[in-house]
């Protein structure tokens, strides 16, 4: 009877709901709670893989760190399995064991331990009690194989918890050295490959760089920065059997002679779950990239993002994302550890090939950048774009219409946008598959991923304080600044070198005295129910080409010109394409002229390509504010239509390899997507 009574109550619950102006977040009320129950699950599990790791043998390889107990424990439940696909190449999950013990023992020979099978009758300094990430120095530094390394390059031998830099293509070697410097309790610095000369140098002496491993087709473009690489001190190894200049010597011939019998445990078990195994690179508005540090705690809570995402075992995963990248490393491929799939890995990815790809290989699961969904989108129809297995398309940067033009092109799939940092501690899932939005702010989502919107003067580029001195949440429909609370289980770790890069970034008394929240720089906007929607980044930093691109970086490589007095570097918004291309206002130095043949080949030299200008604005002179800071929103909002400005107006031509002149018909050619920039 009371239950009969309760009824009509439970049927104007709605109605009520309604009015309160609480129904339109909680009609998603089921999906936000499915999320949430999935999020919790997926703690539990990475908790009991850690808790099985802790007191595992040390000396087996479960007793490792997360990457090494996981590859082991893959290799033992599925062995046969398909881990990756690269090209004609197919690998297991044994086989991907296999050859990173390979790859762990060679680096663990530069290192002077050498006991195990195959390994030669080794020291016993490097058994007893030997600690991976901060241990003592490697008293089996001093080993025949050890002296034998430094003779050859006349670098120091690599001790426990040294840095080891790979600059490589996506490719199985990558991962197989990756791993391997895991199993030896080595860190890997990931860099990105597009570097050289300055901006190399800068990022190998950051992370504080004992070896360097590097594709042999890279070479030619090195030989200038071997000189320097050399007088660092550094290992010089490439992974393959082309020709070498002296000094360089084949890391993978080296591994092939090893035997691939796993490695103890306790040589990569942390210290400290907190403690950093990784470095990947973040362009900020310092100029020069910074090496984030990653702590074996991302790295497993990394396992358990495909399982977030709703993808199993049984899945194929397209992967044509850089992994110098955190989404193409540690969420493609770790990801892809946490639930055991298959990874079909690509070098560079290609529009064209993409579907049938997919086809051959039967992916149902493509991870991407919102440019790859747009250069596939502009593709003329292709018969194997019918018929896929594609069901699930997870990433990051995807613009709404081409959202829409995706899903009603190559559907029916899911979408599911994310949101997340390289060194942040928040990231966000649009579950719901609403276009547009790259996550939920709902109480029960904020509760498992906490993180708040706090008002943001865009004029003074600091947040709006209160007569506490505490910060402001916004309302809904207003951007705001978004922030997390920093703590045990999200931290913030920083950069290697000094506190200095990471300024900024730390905000205190937040919401009450004392509390530390992170800042992520970017505006986002919550709506009435609940979505959260991208709006812009705090700074001068842009994005390109799925690239951070920091002004200051760029601009300071354009004033080494002798023939240039003022550069002003800002991004401007192009028609159909994602993120801001790169633009620079330049003033001569009298009595100088326009050199577009050497500016060109100056950016080609000294910036990566997604770095590089793909727009010339020349002035008399700059244009700045009252306080002498030059005006980058005024000039960004001016753009580059020749119709509507004076200046003479250069656009760079990929195809040509130089800098044109921007005539109307150039612009209605890029407007029209005939002018690939």
């Amino acid at each position: 009877m009371a239950a009969l009574l309760l009824l009509p109550l439970l049927l104007l619950l709605p109605l009520l709901l309604l009015k309160l102006r609480l129904w339109p977040q909680l009609r998603w009320l089921a999906a936000d709670l499915a999320f949430t129950v999935r999020a919790l699950r997926c703690k539990r599990a990475l908790r009991a893989r850690a808790l099985a790791a802790a007191a595992a043998d040390p000396e087996g390889p479960e007793g490792g760190c997360s990457l090494a107990w996981r590859l082991a424990q893959l290799a033992q439940q599925r062995p046969s399995h398909t881990f990756l696909i690269h090209g004609a190449r197919r690998f297991s999950y044994a086989e991907a064991e296999r050859q990173s013990n390979r790859t762990a023992r060679a680096f663990l020979r530069a290192r002077g331990w050498d006991r195990g099978p195959g390994g030669g009758g080794g020291t016993g300094g490097a058994e007893e009690g030997e600690q991976p990430a901060h241990g003592a120095p490697d008293v089996a530094a001093g080993s025949g194989a050890a002296r034998a390394v430094r003779e050859r390059d006349g670098a120091a031998p690599l001790t426990p918890g040294a840095t080891v830099a790979l600059l490589l293509p996506a490719c199985p070697e990558f991962l197989w050295l990756w791993f391997g410097l895991a199993k030896a309790g080595l860190r890997t610095a990931f860099v990105p490959t597009a570097l050289r000369r300055g901006p190399l140098l800068h990022c190998l002496r950051s992370c504080g760089a004992r070896a360097l491993v590097l594709a042999p087709e890279f070479l030619e473009s090195l030989e200038p920065d071997l000189p320097a690489l050399r007088a660092m001190g550094l290992h010089l190894w490439a992974a393959g059997a082309e020709s070498h200049p002296a000094g360089i010597s084949d890391l993978l011939a080296e591994a092939s002679a090893e035997v691939d019998e796993p490695v103890p445990g306790y040589l990569s078990a942390p210290k400290n779950i907190m403690d950093t195994c990784l470095y990947i690179f973040t362009s900020g508005t310092t100029g020069l990239p910074k090496a984030a540090r990653i702590s074996h705690l991302k790295i497993l809570q990394c396992q358990g993002f495909y399982q977030l995402c709703g993808a199993h075992q049984d899945d194929v995963i397209y992967l044509a994302l850089p992994l110098y990248h955190m989404s193409g490393s540690l969420l493609g491929i770790v990801g892809c550890l946490g639930i055991g799939a298959t990874v079909v890995l690509k070098s560079k990815f290609s529009a064209g090939q993409f579907w049938e790809d997919c086809q051959q290989h039967r992916v149902t699961v493509f991870q991407y950048i919102g440019e790859l969904c747009r250069y596939l989108v502009n593709q003329p129809p292709d018969k194997a774009e019918h018929g896929h297995k594609v069901r699930l398309a997870v990433g990051s940067g995807l613009r709404p219409d081409t959202w829409e033009r995706f899903v009603r092109r190559f559907g029916p799939l899911q979408v599911l946008e994310t949101y997340g940092l390289t060194e942040g501690n928040v990231a966000t899932f649009n579950y719901t598959g609403q276009q547009g939005a790259v996550g939920r702010a709902s109480w029960l989502y904020k509760h498992v991923f906490p993180f708040s919107l706090i008002r943001y003067d865009v004029t003074t580029g600091e947040p709006v304080r209160n007569i506490q001195g505490h910060c402001v949440a916004t309302s809904p429909g207003e951007p705001g600044l978004l922030v997390a609370p920093v703590s045990p289980q999200s931290p913030f770790l920083g950069y290697a070198g000094g506190p200095e890069l990471a300024l900024g970034k730390l905000l205190k008394d937040v919401f009450r005295p004392g509390d530390v929240f992170f800042n992520t720089g970017d505006l986002l906007v919550c709506d009435d129910q609940g979505f959260l929607r991208f709006h812009d980044r705090t700074g001068d930093t842009f994005r390109w080409k799925g690239e951070n691109v920091a002004t200051t970086e760029v601009a300071e490589a354009l004033e080494t010109l002798d023939f240039l007095q003022e550069v002003n570097v800002y991004g401007v918004t192009v028609p159909g394409h994602e993120g801001r291309a790169g633009m620079a206002a330049l003033v001569l130095r009298p009595p100088h002229s326009l050199d577009l043949v050497q500016l060109y080949a100056h950016v080609s030299e000294n910036l990566p390509p997604y770095a590089r200008p793909r727009f010339l604005r020349l002035q008399e002179c700059l244009a700045t504010t009252e306080t002498f800071k030059q005006q980058k929103v005024r000039m960004a909002k001016e753009g580059f239509d020749p119709s509507t400005l004076s200046d003479p107006l250069y656009i760079l031509d990929q195809a040509g390899g130089a800098y044109l002149p921007l005539t109307p018909a150039r612009y209605s050619a890029l407007l029209a997507g005939d002018l690939r920039i």
